[in-house]
């Protein structure tokens, strides 16, 4: 069955391992892995505390032109069926659903190829929508290449709607892509 995860020490080998296959965590950055896998060989319980930042403390992050841009509050979960399946994501801007043009949406996630078809992508963002209400966030958006049904299938199963057709920032290279929205309010609270 799958679960959420807090990254943790135990957890750490299968996340290294699918990083030395050559998975990563960014669906935007593929040299990502890469760069993770030298944090974690550096200072793994920094790497690791790194995962949870709700004050948006840690340093800029990197896009994928190569730009830094301020980083906000958010967190990571791993996705763990017994072992490491993937990885998803929430960030957000205190007392606001409104994300700066940087940010794509407030949750992004990954299955590492050889757990994928399983349905994970699915029930890990149906196990995190609670976290997301919890923080208060009215709604959550998320985006993901026009081409990419996998990804629609994901977010619509979990309540999502079609709010637009976009073209990415130049920063991410400028392509097609939707944005969904999840309203989280409680019913008859819109």
């Amino acid at each position: 069955m799958l679960q959420l995860v807090r990254p943790a020490q135990e957890h750490l080998p299968g996340y290294v391992a699918a990083l030395e296959r050559g998975w990563s965590p960014n669906n935007e950055r593929a040299d990502a892995g890469f760069e993770e896998l030298d944090q974690i060989d550096a200072d793994p319980a920094g790497f690791l505390a790194s995962m949870d930042d709700p004050e948006g403390k840690g340093p800029p992050v990197k896009m994928p032109d190569g730009s830094l841009v301020p980083r906000l509050p958010g967190y990571r979960r791993w996705l763990w069926d017994g072992e490491f399946c993937g990885s998803i994501a929430i960030r957000w801007q205190p007392g606001t659903a409104t994300l700066p043009a940087y940010c794509l949406g407030h949750i992004g996630y990954t299955v590492v190829p050889w757990k994928r078809r399983r349905g994970y992508a699915t029930v890990a963002l149906r196990l995190l929508l609670p976290e997301a209400r919890a923080l208060g966030l009215p709604y959550v958006e998320l985006t993901t290449d026009a081409k990419n049904a996998i990804s629609h299938q994901v977010i619509v199963a979990n309540g999502g709607v079609l709010a637009g057709h976009f073209k990415k920032p130049a920063q991410y290279g400028s392509t097609p892509a939707l944005r969904y929205r999840i309203n989280l309010s409680p019913a008859g609270k819109d």
